[in-house]
């Protein structure tokens, strides 16, 4: 069977979601949904649940259900917003610092081991990767300095 590229793709990011699931799951007790919503909000500034919702591409009760779980598991520290409103701020513990950057070393460390049993350059394939990301982050081909 034939496959194409946009299909491939498709298979190949499911089947690594899969896969880094199964070994935060087993490595670190936490699933890779939750893993991400902990990498937004440590990394890449995710400060509400409403930012959260938007940076995983789900709805802000959905984002709020999460915050809940996290918070409880003593991961996620959730405040009210200081400016008012129902707005909640979000920030993360120094337990769920901790998970974040050991679960992002085990996801790295088997990516590159991966990578390295395909034959797959580790620097080609990130220099394609951030790539491409830029490109989509500014598809009229301006890229940021």
């Amino acid at each position: 069977m034939e496959r194409n590229l946009a299909h491939s793709l498709h298979v190949l990011v499911a089947r690594l979601d899969r896969a880094a699931d199964q070994i935060l799951r087993a490595e670190h007790n936490v699933s890779y949904s939750r893993f991400l919503a902990l990498t937004l909000v440590g990394k890449l500034g995710a400060s509400t649940q409403r930012a959260l919702a938007d940076g995983l591409g789900v709805t802000e009760p959905s984002a709020s259900r999460t915050t809940g779980v996290l918070a409880a598991a003593g991961l996620l520290d959730v405040q009210p917003d200081p400016a008012g409103g129902h707005r909640r701020r979000l920030s993360l513990t120094a337990e769920g610092e901790n998970l974040v950057a050991a679960g992002q070393r085990t996801l790295d460390g088997r990516l590159a081991a991966l990578l390295a049993h395909s034959g797959v350059p580790y620097a080609e394939y990130a220099a394609h990767t951030e790539r491409l990301l830029a490109t989509l982050d500014h598809p009229e081909g301006k890229t940021a300095p």
